[in-house]
Order: structure tokens, then C-alpha cells, then sequence
């Protein structure tokens, strides 16, 4: 499902909002409480990109060769008349003309075109969406959970999502699973005391059986280092079938696992016989989780509705932070909890601190540790397995070097 389908069908956006037309927008905030966004007007826009690097290198999963160490990421910077700047990821398609885009902007002020209840006022703002929170809330002096409403906790579980199929690397002197156990310790004493392991070997770098068997290996392993400091949540990547699911959780009986994310294509089906026989064998305590990538919405909606599929788990950015401000109500009066996929940079994690302290209804966030001396990635200290919502105006981070995109 295209993502302008997806959002009017799930009724994140109306047809109405996402082709209004920028001339029919007028100051929603200007006469209200929020009327100092009508005294600034956005004065430059600035495209570029920043470095950033996981500290360790990261190898295969279930679907997806060697995902690297160093990266760059496409951000945007909003400057007002006024001096104030904000910054955030920029989601836009490469074929995008960048000046077309800052002129869907440039010269109106904040409260034409956001809302700090809402979110953006069109889909067109889209790209913008993560920068106009920080800027929002920069002007304001807010951080962004408190436009949210302030309803979660300050400080949230966190996630390690770092361990890949790490006895594979280095790829020319393979470590095996000695080199997986040193990467688990580091995120314990990084501070983490949820680790996710991929599984899915048997889809596609080693032949079936013997890679579901390293999997359960694996999963025993980790068990047997860590014990009860730590949970266990596992992702298969869309790399199972329904039966070598059901087979991995029977290897690894009498073992908790917090979740179980992405098992197989999400089908109402099998997620509801997947969800069946978890409940009728031990596994009551454990979420299936589903929906990161390119989810069948309906389809998760229908399982969650029903109470099969326990988390959400469309992506931060993929999605955006204004369409998941304006879907988060209906999982919560459906009973659906969410933990928005966050791989990749720790900005995401940190945007979906956001998220949880100001909505709620977030079990655990996804960690992505990152080094970058390109930002300031601000204060989210991580500590007894939670992190913390920053307290800074915005988002609470700062961007140092913007290079040219």
C-alpha cells in the first residue's frame, strides 16, 4: 500500500489535509496559547547531511547483507526572521527538487503550517515534520513530549538492536559466536538490558536446518551469559515461516522472550494461528510483534483489534511523527501497544522518547547507538535498562555541522 493510501485509509490524514493547497492555510495558533508561532517566519532552509557512525561494524540478518559502520543521513534545518532554528531528519524522495520543497515553507510562519496539538498541516510538510517539532518547541521553550500532553513516563525501556549475525564477521576471519557473545556484553555495559537477536538464519546464509538450529543456539546461549539481568527479544526479519516459528520457540522451551518481532510476512491468518498456539503452549508472556516493513495495515489492524498482534511497529521516520501523534489514540482504545521501529541512528530514538513520555503506550524503544561529530545527540541518559526523555527545548539536540546534500 502506497503511504498516501495508507494514510488516508487508516485516517492519519483526510483527503482534505493532504490536498488543501497551501493558499487555503491560514494561523490556527495565532490568537491561542501558542500565538508566538505566528511572530516567526521561516527565513532560510537549509538541506544537507550528516555523518554518523555505530561503534562497532554490523553484519547480516535474515534478509539483508552487511549493513556497515558509517553513514550519512539526510537532515534539514528551518531558520526563522527571528533567529530561531530547529533541525530534524529530512524524509524525501532523492528526485525531489530540494528548492521546490523549501518553498512550500519558506515565508509563512510556524503557525501556518504547524500545530503544536496536531502536527504538520499537510502531507506536503511531510519532510519537515521532525524539524518543525524541534522548531516548535525551540521558539516556545517546550520539549516536544509536553506538546504531546505529557501522558507517559519520563523514562522508558530500552532495546539493544545491535546483534546481528555476528559469528559471521569479520568476514575474513569469522569470530563465530565467541564475537556475538562480546557484542552483547557491550551493550549490557553500555547500559541496555534488553537485547534483540536476530534470527533467520535458515532464510538465507546457511542452509535451513542448520540455520534455524544456530538460532535456538544462539538464543540458549545468551540465556546462559545473562540469565534474568537481561530480556530476550528476538526478530526473524520476515525470514520464518509460520512452522519454523512454531519450532524455534518449542527449541527454546522454558526460555523467556519478550517478543517476538516480524516472524513471517503478516498474513490475518497465520499471525492469528501463530498468536493461537503461543497461548496454548507457555507463551502468554510473550508479544508478537509486527507491522515495520511495508506492513499490510489493515491486516495489523485487524490482529490487533482482535488482541493477536501486541505491538506496532511502523517506523518513526518511515511513518512520521505527526501520522503516528494522530494514530496512537486509536491502538490505545484498542489495546494495542507500540514500539516504532527506531534501527538505524539513536535520533530515532530519541524522537520516540518523545513520543512515549508525551503519549504513552510505548513498551519498550529501539536503541541504535551512534557517534557522530556532526550533532549534539543531547541528554537521553540510559540507565537500570530505561531511557530518558531529554528535557531541553525541542528535541534537545543540536546540530553542529551541516553538510552540503
Amino acid at each position: 500500500m502506497i503511504r498516501r493510501d495508507f494514510l488516508i485509509k487508516s485516517g492519519i490524514l483526510t483527503t482534505g489535509a493532504l490536498f488543501a493547497g497551501n493558499s487555503s492555510l491560514t494561523s490556527c495558533t495565532g490568537s491561542g496559547k501558542y500565538r508566538e508561532l505566528a511572530k516567526h517566519k521561516i527565513e532560510k532552509v537549509e538541506f544537507g547531511r550528516i555523518n554518523w557512525s555505530w561503534p562497532r561494524f554490523v553484519g547480516k540478518n535474515g534478509r539483508i547483507g552487511r549493513h556497515g559502520q558509517h553513514h550519512k543521513l539526510n537532515v534539514v534545518q528551518l531558520t526563522t526572521d527571528q533567529g530561531a532554528s530547529g533541525w530534524g531528519v529530512a524524509s524525501y524522495s532523492r528526485d525531489k527538487d530540494k528548492e521546490a520543497l523549501a518553498s512550500l515553507v519558506s515565508g509563512k510562519t510556524v503557525d501556518q503550517i504547524f500545530n503544536p496539538d496536531t502536527g504538520i498541516l499537510a502531507d506536503d510538510y511531510r519532510p519537515f515534520d521532525f524539524a518543525l517539532h524541534d522548531l516548535a518547541g525551540i521558539i516556545m521553550d517546550m520539549p516536544v513530549y509536553e506538546m504531546l500532553g505529557s501522558k507517559g513516563p519520563k523514562a522508558t525501556p530500552v532495546y539493544s538492536g545491535m546483534i546481528y549475525f555476528d559469528e559471521l564477521e569479520p568476514e575474513e576471519n569469522p569470530g563465530g559466536l565467541d564475537n556475538l557473545l562480546k557484542n552483547c556484553h557491550w551493550d549490557y555495559d553500555y547500559g541496555y538490558r534488553q537485547l534483540k537477536a536476530k534470527i533467520g538464519r535458515s532464510g538465507r546464509w546457511y542452509p535451513h536446518d542448520e540455520g534455524l538450529a544456530l538460532d535456538i543456539e544462539v538464543i540458549k546461549l545468551i540465556r546462559e551469559e545473562f540469565g534474568d539481568r537481561i530480556d530476550i527479544l528476538v526478530d526473524a526479519n520476515d525470514a520464518y515461516s509460520l512452522q519454523d516459528s512454531i519450532d524455534l520457540l518449542k527449541g527454546i522451551d522454558g526460555i523467556p522472550l519478550y517478543w517476538f518481532e516480524e516472524p513471517f510476512v503478516e498474513t490475518y491468518e497465520e499471525g492469528k494461528q501463530f498468536k493461537e498456539w503461543m497461548m496454548a503452549n507457555g507463551r502468554q508472556d510473550t508479544y508478537y510483534a509486527d507491522g515495520e516493513r511495508n506492513p499490510d495495515f489493515d491486516v495489523c489492524m485487524q490482529l490487533g483489534r482482535e488482541g493477536l498482534m501486541d505491538v506496532y511497529l511502523a517506523d518513526i521516520v518511515g511513518l512520521g511523527f505527526t501520522p503516528w501523534r494522530n494514530l496512537m489514540p486509536s491502538l490505545i482504545e484498542m489495546g494495542m501497544l507500540t514500539s516504532p521501529h527506531g534501527w538505524g541512528y539513536l535520533i530515532k530514538t530519541h524522537y520516540i522518547t518523545h513520543l512515549s513520555a508525551g503519549m504513552g503506550n510505548v513498551c519498550t524503544v529501539e536503541g541504535a547507538t551512534i557517534t557522530s561529530e556532526d550533532i549534539d545527540l543531547g541528554n537521553y541518559p540510559i540507565a537500570d535498562g530505561k531511557v530518558a526523555v531529554s528535557e531541553d527545548p525541542g528535541f534537545g539536540m543540536k546540530l553542529i555541522n551541516l553538510q552540503k546534500a
